[in-house]
């Protein structure tokens, strides 16, 4: 590793150390990675043990974090994953594209990232890739080893990653990933308004190896937001000659039915929104993957454990309301660990301005007073529903930087908490009474106040947790009905909250964090992700400063991220409800499968079966 790379990586291990708080009895120096969550990893870091949050919610829960099984994977094995959805999952299967979790679920057995990672969610070069960085933490050389081949046999070139940036900054690009790391690729706002038809940050050498990407600012987002990604520009059509089109692109059967990728099982059939067969890659960069096959299926919430207790599927996420039911299955173990997410509501507070890319807040909405949503968030009971509807695998959230982020995540930080009380002195503030005396508040003119509340389907539990938070507002005075009379289920859900459907007025959501504790993917102002459409200016000021060149100083981001914390718990554009474990339910068969950050068993081609 050269110097500078090292000098960096230093620098970045300081601003990143993030830890997991303890749910085993063991110090965590394995490490590995777990299923992403809206397409976005996660990262755990093992020091500075001094900032651990003050309250740890994991006392008294212990996990393992890998199989048991020691055995050693038989030759041409075959396995059964499920994958837990009560909605089929889109087919939108390449990473420039997809948006929900569940596709992102079947893209990770078939492709991969040209980049591995540590423990830490830092990029190493012991992936398909290797990498420099140069003097002024501004430029990345990319380099692809030989042997990296898509599935069809073609190789994986520099001008394959290209193409993943050419689409994402792409004028007609309508999908949700053009955040901080691309946009501050140098020349990249110039292609992205359509200006030229070139990105003057991205290089590709002669022998189309070797990629070198410039950037305008330095930040340390560098080795741990770092896009990479290749799209097989050859297999999918060209966008830039105009062999396709960007509709066509995404719509297209290379990329709903007949994927490819270079990771160590290729998609052989497909039956759409239900389940995927994969079969081994043979020619995999890395060697020769443990199964002959893999299996992954659509299993219902309602069913998964009897799936399991019969053997018919050998992984399976399980819903946290069924882990004492699963603790009595005998041909499973479990694992668990504190997830890189949360859930929150979120309150609409304007649109997405499709022609310029950006949100626009409206002054007018109907959420727009912030005491009413402060209100609304003291009426929240959170520990009870994690305690009594969790069996207690979910716990109160109360920043928008999780404790996972324990750098970051400041939990003397003062936020609501319940306390209906205080809701209602704050809706009494702003002007919200009960004028006509039928138990709701009108608004601060006089006028019915009723939101309609979107959810999603899933689970048994997804609509008595709606009832609950509906009851909590209606005890402080506020009139919440569900959207519709019903609970919508997961893509129709995104359909509506994406497109700012007007009849959305709250709506509860889940967001899992990523590997780069930035969350200017999920709340700048020019974020799609950011669906609440909050803007400020303060808010861009804040984004900017925590991933700017000053942030390699591990105080001053520490600080930064303190002041956003706080923006946000005084503004609530969303308000955290929980942060939560996950938990895996896996066959005793299973040998080679762990949880832990930057585990060798965490990846996919090391899983097998030992009968």
């Amino acid at each position: 590793m050269a110097k500078k790379q090292f000098m960096l990586l230093a620098s970045l291990l300081l601003v990143l150390s993030v830890f997991l708080a303890a749910c085993t009895g063991k110090d965590k120096e394995e490490s590995g990675e777990k299923p992403a969550e809206t397409g976005k990893e996660t990262e755990k870091a093992e020091e500075k043990k001094e900032e651990e949050p003050a309250e740890d919610p994991s006392a008294g829960l212990d996990f393992p974090f890998e199989v048991t099984n020691k055995g050693e994977p038989v030759a041409d094995g075959e396995m059964t994953i499920a994958m837990v959805t009560d909605t089929p999952f889109e087919g939108t299967l390449s990473r420039v594209f997809y948006s929900g979790t569940y596709d992102a679920e079947v893209i990770s057995k078939f492709d991969e990232n040209l980049f591995a990672t540590d423990g830490d969610y830092l990029i190493t070069n012991d992936g398909a890739a290797t990498f420099e960085i140069s003097d002024d933490n501004k430029t990345i050389d990319i380099t692809i080893r030989d042997g990296v081949k898509w599935h069809d046999g073609e190789p994986v070139k520099a001008s394959d990653l290209l193409y993943s940036y050419q689409l994402l900054g792409h004028p007609d690009y309508t999908g949700t990933r053009y955040t901080f790391m691309i946009s501050n690729v140098e020349g990249m706002p110039a292609y992205h308004n359509g200006e030229t038809t070139e990105i003057s940050g991205i290089k590709i050498s002669d022998d189309d190896k070797t990629i070198s990407i410039t950037y305008t600012e330095a930040t340390p987002s560098l080795m741990s937001g770092i896009w990479g990604y290749a799209t097989p520009r050859h297999h999918v059509g060209d966008i830039m000659t105009g062999e396709v089109t960007m509709e066509e692109l995404v719509s297209s059967d290379k990329i709903r039915a007949n994927p490819i990728g270079f990771g160590p099982y290729k998609v052989a059939k497909i039956v759409p929104g239900e389940s995927v067969l994969y079969e081994r890659n043979e020619d995999y960069w890395r060697g020769k993957p443990a199964l002959k096959s893999l299996v992954l299926k659509t299993v219902s919430s309602a069913s998964i454990l009897e799936v399991l207790k019969k053997g018919e599927v050998d992984i399976a996420s399980i819903p946290t309301d069924q882990y004492l039911n699963a603790k009595e299955i005998d041909n499973i173990e479990l694992l668990a660990d504190i997830d890189y997410a949360y859930t929150y509501i979120g309150f609409k507070l304007g649109k997405w301005d499709a022609e310029k890319k950006t949100n626009v807040t409206d002054p007018n909405a109907k959420m727009a007073n912030k005491l009413v949503r402060q209100a609304m968030w003291y009426a929240m009971d959170n520990e009870t529903i994690g305690k009594e509807l969790y069996n207690g695998l979910r716990f109160p959230a109360s920043t928008l930087i999780i404790p996972v982020f324990a750098s970051f995540h400041d939990p003397s930080i003062e936020t609501p908490s319940y306390d209906p009380e205080k809701a209602k002195a704050l809706l009494d503030e702003a002007g919200y009474k009960d004028v006509d005396g039928d138990g709701f508040r009108e608004n601060d003119k006089g006028e019915e106040f009723v939101l309609n509340f979107a959810s999603m389907s899933g689970g048994e539990i997804a609509l008595p947790i709606a009832q609950f938070y509906i009851q909590n507002w209606e005890d402080v005075g506020i009139k919440v009905q569900l959207l519709d009379g019903r609970l919508h289920e997961f893509n129709s859900f995104y359909d509506m909250v994406e497109a700012d459907d007007p009849k959305i007025d709250i709506y509860q959501g889940a967001w899992g964090t990523g590997s780069d504790p930035d969350p200017s993917g999920l709340y700048g102002r020019d974020a799609a992700f950011n669906y609440t459409r909050y803007t400020s200016e303060k808010n861009d000021e804040l984004l900017a400063a925590g991933t700017s060149e000053k942030a390699f100083d591990a105080d001053y981001r520490k600080d930064i991220y303190k002041q956003w914390q706080e923006l946000m718990a005084d503004e609530v554009p969303v308000a955290p409800t929980v942060y939560r474990y996950y938990l895996h339910g896996v066959n005793k068969r299973v040998v080679n499968y762990s949880i832990a950050p930057g585990s060798e068993n965490a990846r996919v081609w090391k899983w097998g079966v030992s009968e």
